[in-house]
């Protein structure tokens, strides 16, 4: 294989990178695909002489990834606005856990599950300014130097070092999952699914923290809740009148963005993706329940 040949399989390769960074700076996975893409056709455009000039095509790519990335963040709060209820991010399913890698590179394949992708703080993320995330995912998340994140957005180093600051004031800050270990939250899912199964209000109550919030995101395109419902009972009797309308409902217990999950099929068709807090009495403080089937698609055997 020749110079070229080689060049072209080594910027091939920053896209996994590439893809995991732009998922985390927009929480969704076609935007994601769409401005790693829109980097690498900036790096074609180039002449081959501008090209040869760069030392480190990868950083170049994920410096251009984050400029596109800061213009999505901008626009997304004015559609995000006009959403049909809540926007939650896209929930992200072990592909493996379902037998769905595939050799197309879909995007969902190339995700690595993290602590960075918890459903509680990409929920985070969304509160802060364009400028806060890209430079504390960047920084705190993948360790670039606070000089390449300054060429992404187009400001000095210090400044930068102050948006990521500021963006960790707001993680600090923010209701946090309780550190309780994987066999814990997995304890607690499963014991939520046998009393979802069973009906069982007052079971359920028992299971959630009395100050719990559930919020789901249907994006208007199929039917639930708009606003977030407070308070463990009140989610309890919502939890059981979704099963009462929807018989042959199956629950499935999966990882969801990396953290114990479950998710509500029909006929093998995924209809509900649910992420859940734990604290550490093993109550469910939060759940995240993404029903927009735009955002269920890597969860679709055939997708």
């Amino acid at each position: 294989m020749g110079a070229a040949g080689a060049d072209i399989d080594a910027v091939a390769g920053e896209r996994r990178q590439l893809i995991n960074v732009a998922y985390r700076l927009l929480g969704s996975l076609a935007e994601a695909e769409d401005a790693v893409q829109e980097a690498y056709a900036r790096w074609y455009a180039l002449p081959r002489s501008r090209r040869d000039e760069i030392l480190s095509p990868g950083g170049w790519l994920t410096t251009v990834t984050g400029r596109i990335c800061l213009d999505v963040l901008g626009s997304a709060r004015a559609r995000r606005e006009r959403y049909v209820g809540a926007w939650l991010p896209d929930p992200l399913p072990d592909r493996a856990e379902w037998g769905l890698v595939s050799e197309g590179g879909d995007p969902a394949d190339q995700m690595v599950l993290d602590e960075s992708v918890a459903m509680a703080l990409l929920v985070v993320l969304e509160s802060m300014t364009p400028a806060e995330r890209v430079a504390f995912v960047l920084h705190d998340v993948f360790r670039y130097p606070f000089a390449e994140i300054a060429a992404a957005l187009g400001r000095t180093p210090a400044a930068c070092k102050q948006l990521a600051a500021s963006a960790r004031r707001r993680v600090r800050d923010a209701p946090g999952p309780a550190a309780v270990a994987g066999d814990g939250r997995a304890e607690a899912v499963r014991r939520v699914k046998d009393a979802w199964e069973r009906k069982d209000i007052a079971a359920l109550v028992d299971l959630l923290d009395p100050a719990a919030v559930m919020t789901a995101d249907g994006g208007g395109l199929v039917g639930t809740v708009l606003r977030p419902i407070e308070g463990g009972a009140r989610i309890a009797q919502y939890m059981v009148a979704i099963a009462d309308r929807a018989p042959g409902l199956e629950l499935l217990e999966r990882s969801v963005n990396g953290a114990p999950g479950l998710v509500a099929q029909r006929g093998g068709t995924v209809m509900t993706v649910a992420s859940f807090d734990v604290d550490g009495d093993g109550l469910i403080t939060r759940i995240w329940a993404v029903r927009n089937p735009e955002k269920l698609r890597p969860w679709l055997r055939d997708g």
